[in-house]
């Protein structure tokens, strides 16, 4: 994959999706459960990043686990902020996860193993609500999104090869449409321009398929 040639902080904000927060009664552990258990119908938003992957190249399956920590104060979602110098999405925000192994039994096993294996958050903490719709990155990967309950007390052990921090955001805060902000780029290798989400809070930066995944929850939640 080719590095990008811009920062994605430093372009500016083109528009707000603007929809409502999702309500906070829908934002409780019990909240996910039914909902998960008799989803409604809806759509997810399909972004144009999957056209940045080379369609000759197949797509490489991969799992990323949202964890939803229940804390007093209210729900959060876990992210981590991946080490600079991986070959892919180096230096951002992203959910702990990563490719399919031969030997993982399905896709969220997949994402309780890298789990495991990136943040030390042991597989017995995390009850496994369900998943999103599939999501394709223009990096090459076709990623499952699994959500999960943690709750605590529960420790972590950081790979210090991936996984440069470990920090939570309110899930208050991530569903509110007032928040998910809209910027645009010309991406290397004459694949074109394209806009992307973008959710800064405080001093970490989510964007690109992590934002993008972070829209089907909410889509999924407003329903």
């Amino acid at each position: 994959m080719s590095k990008l040639s811009f920062d994605p902080e430093l372009l500016p904000v083109e528009s707000f999706a603007g929809e409502a927060a999702v309500a906070s009664h829908h934002l409780t552990a019990e909240a996910l459960r039914e909902r998960f258990l008799s989803p409604p119908q809806w759509a997810p938003e399909r972004m144009a990043e999957h056209l940045l992957h080379d369609l000759a190249t197949p797509l490489t399956p991969a799992s990323v686990l949202l964890p939803v920590v229940v804390r007093d104060a209210g729900l959060t979602l876990l992210f981590t902020q991946r080490t600079a110098h991986l070959t892919d999405h180096g230096g951002q925000v992203s959910f702990p996860g990563g490719r399919a192994e031969a030997y993982d039994t399905s896709a969220i096993d997949t994402a309780l193993r890298e789990t495991e294996e990136e943040v030390g958050l042991d597989r017995t903490h995390v009850e496994v609500l369900g998943i999103l719709p599939e999501y394709r990155t223009g990096t090459g990967y076709r990623i499952t999104p699994v959500v999960g309950l943690v709750q605590p007390p529960f420790s972590l052990r950081p790979d210090p090869r991936e996984v440069a921090e470990i920090f939570e955001v309110p899930l208050q805060f991530l569903m509110d449409g007032a928040n998910h902000q809209t910027r645009s780029a010309e991406f290397p290798n004459g694949r074109g321009r394209r806009s992307f989400y973008a959710m800064p809070y405080e001093r970490f930066f989510i964007w690109g398929a992590t934002a993008g995944m972070l829209r089907n929850l909410f889509h999924f939640l407003r329903a």
